[in-house]
């Protein structure tokens, strides 16, 4: 059985990745609490310093991620258009300039957001398969996914 399928990258859908990436880590979500301990240290003071700073752990993150999709994504080595093949083998993405192929057992986890679906390759690596461009590949994407990779891998909500 094989599963393929074009991916057009935009801006959204890469800080969709990133924030997805960043909030669920141990950094991410400790920058998080911190913030919302400045925002209780605001309520209990009224220190407007507190709740300057809450604001600036809050926002900064999302802000500058969503830049950095909009420069990423604008980079002329940036290929917007991937063409993934899933097989029996692994995955294999294809672009303008690039060609990868990862084994299944290679695969670190797999994970889904509400506009995305996450293969974790290696490192800050990742296959990302926006929702809204796999339309009818989803389903038979998501079950060779769940096929191949072990279940402690996958987590995976349609």
């Amino acid at each position: 059985m094989q599963v393929e399928f074009d991916v057009k990258m935009d801006a959204g859908t890469l800080y969709d990745y990133m924030i997805n990436r960043t909030y669920s880590r141990a950094p991410g979500v400790l920058e998080a609490a911190a913030g919302a301990v400045l925002l209780l240290l605001f309520g209990r003071t009224g220190n407007i310093l507190c709740l300057a700073a809450s604001l600036i752990v809050f926002a900064a993150p999302p802000v500058l991620l969503y830049l950095k999709a909009g420069r990423r994504t604008g980079d002329p080595d940036y290929s917007p258009v991937l063409h993934y093949t899933l097989t029996e083998e692994g995955v294999e993405a294809v672009g303008e300039k690039t060609r990868d192929f990862w084994k299944w057992n290679e695969l670190e986890k797999a994970v889904s957001t509400n506009k995305s679906v996450i293969l974790y390759t290696s490192g800050s690596r990742a296959c990302i398969f926006p929702r809204a461009e796999l339309k009818d590949s989803l389903i038979p994407a998501v079950e060779m996914i769940s096929t191949h990779m072990p279940p402690g891998k996958v987590n995976i909500r349609m």
